[in-house]
């Protein structure tokens, strides 16, 4: 029995993600891989390499938006935002320093600049991959790993659901926090992106979702994408989402431990 934690992205919004993780460790609902799109990405890393709730809602505490958006006009024809920051924040604060050393198993998701596939990350150093997990085209600059140009896993997999059964979930359990777009108007090139691409992964993230067992859809209303000031509201929409679909995990669960074995395949 593997059950899997598919978080999707919404940049601030991800504070949501700190609340679920929070209810289902309290309750007991095992998570056996973690995988992450986005700002998904960057709660899964930390979280993956503590299995612990309150050192999560620690660290994101301590977030800034500094701390992910570090602006720059050297070199920004490619992006206005470096991402070294967000590489030296992820380092700071996970102690694992390779995706396989990690407490839980973790994939994070990205999109290839160049070819438009999908990039599982799943070894190498933690920060890179969540980095170009959360590299928003236009906002990020693109990320190179592995001779690959990679940016924001949103783009093809707001909801990664497909790599988790891939790796043998039997339970999957997915969190949407763009199910809602911001009421604010754009202002500037980095907002319209992001804006953009939230549009682009809501209504990607409808057939993606449904493809889970279960799909938790935090409360996060209209806050911005780079609203850092609302983790104490975001982190209680999480828990409150969570709590309510409870009954939903559990039968899930229950329904996958009942499910008979497949029969082996016996040469003669």
């Amino acid at each position: 029995m593997k059950v899997a934690l598919v978080l999707g992205g919404g940049g601030a919004r991800g504070f949501a993600h700190v609340g679920v993780l929070r209810v289902l460790e309290q309750e007991k609902i095992p998570v056996d891989l973690l995988v992450g799109t986005s700002a998904g990405s960057f709660i899964g890393a930390i979280y993956a390499d503590s299995r612990d709730s309150f050192e999560l809602e620690s660290v994101a505490w301590t977030a800034k938006k500094e701390d992910v958006f570090d602006w720059s006009l050297l070199g920004s024809t490619r992006g206005p935002v470096t991402g070294r920051a967000l590489r030296e924040f992820v380092d700071r604060h996970v102690r694992a320093r390779t995706i396989e050393t990690l407490a839980i198993p973790f994939l994070a998701v990205a999109t290839d600049l160049v070819t438009g596939e999908e990039v599982i990350l799943d070894r190498g150093p933690v920060a890179p991959a969540v980095h170009a997990s959360s590299a928003i085209p236009g906002v990020f600059r693109p990320v190179d790993i592995g001779g690959r140009t990679l940016v924001d896993g949103g783009i093809v997999d707001p909801i990664p659901v497909r790599p988790a059964r891939e790796r043998g979930a039997d339970v999957v359990v997915a969190v949407d926090i763009g199910r809602e777009i911001p009421a604010e108007e754009p202002e500037n090139l980095a907002s319209i992106s992001l804006r953009s691409l939230s549009i682009q992964s809501r209504e990607l993230a409808r057939y993606k979702a449904a493809e889970a067992d279960v799909v938790i859809s935090p409360k996060v209303g209209d806050t911005s994408p780079y609203d850092f000031s609302r983790k104490k509201e975001l982190m209680a929409a999480g828990m409150a989402a969570a709590r309510e679909a409870l009954p939903e995990i559990r039968d899930a669960i229950l329904r996958a431990a009942l499910r008979p074995a497949p029969v082996a395949a016996h040469s003669q």
